[in-house]
């Protein structure tokens, strides 16, 4: 698979998803939604300080040590990428590793820059550690709500697929505050999906990725593995 293409499904993930979180961002408050598609699909605009589907990790601190290991992501996987393109992996392995690629860097920029394009954002309260809310639609601004590598990922993707009110005999912490249980709860973006669907398939078809791979290595033992000498030259 050739380079230009898997640079062309990166550049395409990365503008889709830059798109409409900034769209979502700037038309939407803070945890508005608008339903999409029936009761199951809707658009529901939340900021996630985390990881990947609105977990959370360590404040503050927590946020600058994810965007920096996001970043060493993106810089290994630029190698990595490269690396199994020129050596000729299967295009489907290729395929997957381009979407991770992708949504590690479409995070990357929320929160590597958001928090100095935008004037407002979740910030942490320093005396609580808790993240304070905001009112309004946000803006395009030379005075952002943070600083380099503190900016908030963009979240709006919700399906309830399942929703089930929980007996009271069930635990709370199985449902939400009212009590309900939902199949899949997180709010999530264009480059959590992108990562998922790379990771998810080459964990089902590793065993297809892999076995041309092992077959070609196979193959070019076989040609260079003859032993060479004058005995052999003469005979």
């Amino acid at each position: 698979m050739k380079a230009r293409k898997v640079a062309l499904i990166i550049i395409l993930i990365v503008i889709a998803d830059q798109v409409l979180k900034i769209w979502v961002k700037t038309h939407f408050t803070l945890s508005d939604s608008h339903k999409v598609i029936g009761n199951w699909f809707e658009l529901q605009f939340v900021e996630n300080p985390g990881m990947a589907y609105g977990w959370k990790f360590g404040g503050d601190w927590g946020k600058l040590a994810l965007t920096i290991f996001r970043m060493a992501a993106v810089v290994f996987g630029t190698w990595y990428l490269a690396r199994i393109i020129r050596e000729k992996y299967h295009r489907g392995f290729i395929i997957c590793a381009a979407l991770v690629y992708a949504g590690a860097l479409g995070n990357l920029i929320d929160s590597s820059f958001y928090g100095l394009i935008f004037d407002k954002g979740l910030t942490v309260d320093p005396e609580t550690h808790r993240y304070l809310e905001y009112g309004g639609l946000a803006t395009f601004s030379k005075h952002g709500y943070s600083s380099f590598l503190h900016g908030n990922v963009v979240d709006m993707l919700h399906f309830n697929f399942f929703e089930w009110q929980l007996p009271k005999s069930f635990p709370s912490w199985l449902g939400d505050e009212n009590g309900k249980f939902k199949f899949f709860a997180p709010v999530f973006n264009i480059a959590d999906a992108s990562i998922s669907t790379g990771v998810i398939t080459i964990l089902v078809f590793q065993k297809r990725f892999f076995k041309q791979r092992k077959a070609n290595e196979t193959h070019h033992t076989v040609e260079t593995g003859a032993l060479v000498n004058d005995e052999s030259q003469v005979s």
